[in-house]
């Protein structure tokens, strides 16, 4: 098969294509990001990297019209950008999957569309269950601008669904593993990583009591994978995530521990890391039924052995990457 994915430069984009392309089918990325996470595949007569934006109408219908499945991966994320760029979250994410939505509809391809648990938003009844309720903050809080952006694209790809464009929709929660986005930014592993690795404290916003449930990549993969080949996905939206819950201050122990490194913990108030456009959720815990009775998939990496492999590869390969260049 010939599969689209917009974004597939990034983290879970890259290890996307590397599973497809071990399936023998044929992978082409379109990024405006660097290849470094997908380079590794340049002699590849299966694989095509093309450096262009999702909001270039031209660039998207070209691949459009070639693939057979479209992941549409590409947005804008991370907690720095939902408070210091609220409209680029905005306009990538909201502009950039119509414009692939309207490209796919004209050429009656699938789309699975890359969505998020952040949908969710302060909905205190956990597990979420895909049908569960959104619970926002003020619109003047910027953290809630990723959230609506994806919210948006979700409602994008119903409409287009009515109108008979096959469609998936994926919400992940908490994806982690190899080749994790650069360090020091964004997500809370990636944080806990880069500090673990310059041997300076962790630091734990809040009061760290906040919960969240880690995916390992390759679970994630194996739920992406079969949510665009699975036809009793389609018009479906399916949590992909793991449902082992933990508190953040004990995601910091515990990632401590299986280093082997002698870390402490500094508590650090939401205002001082993010400013006031930052609201953060206590709970995050995923309903995975559907997860597992229409993709087929169950999550076999636990918290413990998904973490040390991370570890391990950051440990062994990270320092050399470029995403680890700012470490000093």
């Amino acid at each position: 098969m010939r599969f689209l994915i917009t974004g597939g430069a990034g983290f879970v984009g890259s290890h996307l294509t590397d599973a497809l392309l071990r399936r023998g089918d044929e992978v082409t990325v379109l990024d405006i990001a660097s290849d470094l996470k997908v380079r590794h595949h340049a002699g590849n007569r299966k694989f095509r990297y093309i450096c262009g934006s999702v909001l270039d109408c031209d660039v998207v219908k070209s691949f459009v019209s070639w693939c057979d499945v479209i992941y549409h991966m590409a947005a804008v994320v991370g907690v720095e950008h939902y408070v210091s760029d609220p409209f680029q979250v905005l306009n990538v994410n909201v502009n950039g999957t119509q414009k692939i939505l309207a490209a796919a509809a004209k050429e009656r391809k699938k789309v699975v569309f890359s969505s998020t648990s952040e949908v969710y938003g302060k909905n205190s009844a956990v597990p979420f269950a895909e049908d569960a309720d959104r619970v926002l903050g003020s619109t003047k809080i910027d953290r809630w601008s990723y959230s609506t952006s994806k919210a948006v694209g979700e409602h994008f790809c119903f409409a287009f669904a009515k109108q008979g464009l096959p469609i998936v929709v994926t919400r992940y929660f908490n994806v982690y593993g190899p080749r994790l986005d650069r360090v020091n930014a964004g997500r809370v592993m990636a944080i806990f990583l880069g500090q673990l690795l310059r041997g300076v404290p962790l630091s734990v916003i809040g009061d760290g009591r906040q919960t969240r449930c880690f995916t390992y990549i390759d679970d994630a993969i194996r739920g992406t994978i079969a949510a665009g080949l699975k036809k009793k996905a389609v018009g479906q939206v399916i949590n992909i995530g793991s449902d082992e819950e933990i508190t953040i201050l004990d995601l910091a122990r515990r990632m401590i521990r299986l280093s082997g490194q002698r870390a402490s913990i500094v508590f650090v108030p939401e205002v001082e890391a993010y400013g006031r456009g930052y609201e953060d959720i206590r709970r995050r815990v995923p309903d995975i039924r559907k997860m597992r009775e229409i993709l087929g998939v169950t999550p076999r990496v636990s918290l413990d052995d998904g973490l040390k492999r991370t570890i391990e590869w950051f440990s062994r390969e990270g320092m050399t990457a470029e995403w680890l260049a700012d470490l000093d």
